[in-house]
């Protein structure tokens, strides 16, 4: 009964952006007029990120005794966001050399002059803010994830004048938690309303010229979903894991789809992480990491951006030479580079620059990125959940999660 009570939710959401979609569809752009009611559902989420992030993870290492327990999170955390955005990078290579994703397609091209990046600066802007008041934005998250590991490994580090603090902050964690929850309540609402919008809005030009590129990448990422992450959570915890992740990870999963984002999504993924008996230091340090830097979506897009570009440009997409940097990019736009504010323009810019594209290659790309937001958002994370899943079977073996 208990696991059918589980499904019951992830039904309901199921059921609401499906409702949604058809009422985008029948009613066109007049169901934008629904937009609001997502807006709401968004706005909650996103209020919900900064204090969430402070909390979970300065809670979490500030509670942890073992800082060798710490450090191994870490490790095998940024191991496996390299791993998985490599492979990712890696399938999406070898299904463009199979299927050519441009056809003949025939784009008209807008020239736009492109200011210069200062890549230092961005890299500075990714890890640092000049103000503590900055900490408190979104747009501001790794230099927050970053103030709040130190902040937790200082109060770890005072001991016992310490205690109380860390208790303290835990409280507040699961305080978020709730909040969470109560939040969710208004996500089949806020779903549907924002499907509805969205399909009535941009339905009919959805894919336009870019049809087939479209169909292989959106195929690529159903492929990926349903088998990659089904491996992922066998490796982690065998059939116990592939049931853990198909019991919690739609309603994350949808939330992302819906939202286009992953900081939107952070908070109904920790919940499912939470279901799925991750321990609660793996979950709190992986899943606000892996929201700024683990996007094997982005990873995918990467790759097809890259071999689209080829296509266009008619430039014939082979040699070794070419494909290494092709998966570089990939890497870094998925680990890296999504991290960094204005991330997705230097990864564009790396690709038109280190193969010689035109200026006129930068609005393909632009266009490209935003008709594959949705799916690739999904796969950013969901990519989270099996990646913590992973994390937590090296870090605790192959046992976890048995005696909670």
């Amino acid at each position: 009964m208990k696991q059918k009570k589980a499904f019951v939710f992830p039904l309901i959401l199921i059921g609401s952006v499906l409702i949604g979609a058809l009422i985008g569809v029948i009613f066109k752009e007049k169901a934008t007029v629904l937009k609001p009611f997502g807006d709401v559902f968004l706005n909650l989420m996103y209020t919900l990120v900064v204090p969430l992030v402070f909390f979970t993870i300065s809670s979490s290492i500030a509670n942890m005794v073992n800082m060798k327990r710490l450090g191994k999170i870490l490790k095998y955390l940024f191991f496996t966001f390299f791993v998985t955005s490599f492979i990712a990078a890696v399938l999406m290579l070898i299904v463009s050399l199979i299927v050519d994703p441009v056809g003949n397609a025939n784009i008209a091209l807008n020239v736009e002059t492109q200011e210069s990046v200062d890549i230092g600066s961005k890299i500075v802007a990714m890890l640092t803010v000049s103000d503590f008041s900055s900490l408190l934005s979104k747009a501001n998250m790794l230099p927050l994830i970053i103030f709040s590991i130190v902040f937790g490994v200082s109060i770890s580090l005072l001991g016992k004048d310490g205690e109380k603090i860390a208790r303290g902050l835990e409280t507040l964690s699961k305080v978020m938690m709730k909040f969470i929850g109560i939040i969710m309540y208004y996500a089949p609402i806020g779903l549907g309303a924002y499907f509805a919008s969205l399909v009535g809005e941009f339905g009919p030009n959805l894919l336009g010229s870019y049809a087939r590129s479209m169909l292989l990448y959106y195929g690529m990422c159903i492929v990926y979903f349903f088998v990659m992450y089904t491996i992922y959570a066998y490796l982690s915890h065998k059939k116990k894991g592939v049931k853990r992740f198909y019991r919690h990870a739609f309603a994350p999963a949808l939330t992302s789809l819906a939202t286009q984002s992953s900081l939107a999504s952070l908070p109904s993924n920790l919940e499912a992480a939470k279901d799925m008996k991750i321990p609660k230091d793996v979950r709190e340090i992986c899943m606000p990491i892996g929201a700024t830097m683990h996007m094997e979506g982005s990873s995918m897009a990467a790759i097809l951006k890259i071999v689209f570009l080829f296509g266009i440009f008619g430039v014939p997409f082979t040699g070794i030479d070419t494909y290494f940097i092709a998966l570089l990019i990939a890497v870094l736009s998925g680990v890296v580079m999504s991290g960094i504010p204005g991330g997705g323009l230097i990864g564009e810019m790396l690709i038109v620059s280190l193969y010689h594209f035109p200026a006129s290659a930068f609005p393909i790309i632009a266009t490209i990125a935003w008709l594959v937001d949705p799916p690739a958002t999904c796969l950013n994370v969901t990519g989270d959940v099996t990646s913590s899943m992973l994390v937590t079977r090296m870090v605790d073996g192959k046992d976890w999660g048995e005696d909670s």
